[in-house]
């Protein structure tokens, strides 16, 4: 094995065994805060039906095009599944392509981030701030005004049509 082989597959190793790191910046939509409503794992898992949680508390992804909230054009907000906090306005969902449910913007203060790297290279992972649930990743490729794809797990939301009451937040 050649040095440049050694020293990217030492820096692959390390990387990934870095996993997710906290990044608590100040992005647009984007809140700096811890979670606050704080359970175990094991709570999650009694609480949600297998797939929600195995995305939104073990970081998993379910198939493209799985999701009928792909294809919701209702007026609404979409909410965590886990917690019920309103994370994204129907106005702002578009069709990406991608097959999960993307929007251009998250309501103010609705999600937190931090750096995966479970790529190797890093991705902008994207988590409801309040419960800390996963919901999916952020790329700089989505339709002004914002120029930003934060992709969802269809799994990881709940949609709430205009004009029906907000489920109450998750205590």
């Amino acid at each position: 094995m050649d040095r440049r082989k050694s020293l990217f597959s030492l820096l692959g190793l390390s990387l990934m065994s870095l996993g997710s790191i906290p990044v608590f910046g100040k992005e647009s939509g984007m809140s700096s805060s811890k979670p606050t409503l704080i359970k175990s794992k094991a709570e999650w898992a009694k609480l949600l039906p297998a797939p929600a949680y195995k995305v939104l508390f073990e970081e998993g992804t379910e198939y493209a095009g799985s999701s009928p909230l792909n294809d919701e054009k209702r007026d609404g907000t979409f909410v965590c599944a886990a917690c019920a906090n309103p994370l994204f306005d129907s106005s702002t969902k578009y069709e990406s392509g991608t097959g999960w449910p993307s929007f251009w913007q998250p309501l103010p203060n609705a999600v937190a981030t931090k750096t995966d790297y479970k790529m190797i290279l890093p991705r902008t992972e994207y988590h409801c701030a309040r419960c800390g649930g996963h919901q999916g990743h952020v790329f700089d490729d989505g339709p002004k005004p914002t120029g930003q794809r934060y992709c969802n797990n269809g799994v990881a939301l709940q949609f709430v049509p205009r004009g029906e009451k907000l489920p109450a937040l998750r205590t």
